[in-house]
């Protein structure tokens, strides 16, 4: 059942999304070679904290994910978990953030790289990705459908020559981290739900440089691409209102 949120339920949501965005500015800040991944999840648990916000990834899900953000490496798509390895130079970085506030979520995600790109190919997969991201909240106006979104997104990825994940996709956020509807990053334009005010959704593609399929590793969290090769991924909450379209995490 898709949950349509009020305008104070909203309010609250946008808290929730300016710190998410200043978390994601003073972690890609600390982003450097020789940082490890459990520290940039110490600078990002820390700001969400002092601004009187809890985490919404430490303790979630079977096992408990434990850490406050996700921090995925070159072939690892999504829900790395922050440790002790090092970052290298050129390393593609990938950050997932969520953030509660009063009992609402908000959540999103960034690719960076330490250093310059290792490749021009490289290059364009990030900018790709946050591309795709872009043209899939253009699409999220009153009266289209749902599934316009991941058309969006599949359309600039694949144009570029790379791969849109299937496995894992977007979803509805509020009260719960992830609720109705998903929210995929592929498919034909034109079904699903049409979208409607209230509704309050995270859309995150993630774009693989070879091809699509993925594999979770033995952690049972961190997925990887099935061939090895790179991915990037982005993310925003956005909630349509009166106004239109509102991207909660963009920052301020």
């Amino acid at each position: 059942m898709i949950t349509l949120k009020s305008p104070d339920e909203i309010a609250e949501m946008r808290i929730a999304g300016e710190i998410l965005a200043g978390a994601i500015a003073a972690a890609t800040e600390a982003v450097r070679p020789g940082v490890s991944t459990a520290e940039l999840d110490a600078v990002a648990e820390s700001y969400i904290l002092e601004r009187g916000a809890t985490c919404s990834f430490q303790g979630y899900g079977h096992p408990p994910f434990p850490a406050a953000i996700c921090a995925s490496i070159n072939e690892e798509i999504v829900h790395g978990i922050p440790g002790p390895r090092k970052i290298l130079e050129h390393d593609l970085v990938s950050l997932d953030f969520g953030a509660i506030w009063h009992g609402f979520h908000a959540d999103a995600a960034v690719t960076v790289f330490a250093g310059s790109p290792p490749s021009e190919e490289a290059r364009l997969l990030v900018e790709t990705t946050e591309a795709s991201l872009r043209a899939g909240i253009a699409k999220i106006v009153e009266g289209a459908h749902l599934t316009d979104v991941g058309a969006a997104v599949q359309e600039v990825a694949e144009g570029a020559g790379f791969s849109v994940v299937r496995e894992y996709v977007g979803h509805g956020i509020g009260r719960a981290l992830h609720e109705d509807p998903q929210v995929p990053n592929f498919g034909p334009a034109g079904r699903g739900p049409r979208i409607k005010e209230g509704l309050v959704i995270a859309v995150e593609p993630m774009v693989n440089m070879g091809g699509w399929e993925t594999t979770l590793l033995p952690d049972e969290w961190t997925v990887v691409t099935a061939d090895g090769s790179l991915s990037a991924h982005f993310e925003h909450t956005i909630a349509v209102t009166a106004d239109g379209p509102e991207v909660l995490t963009r920052p301020r």
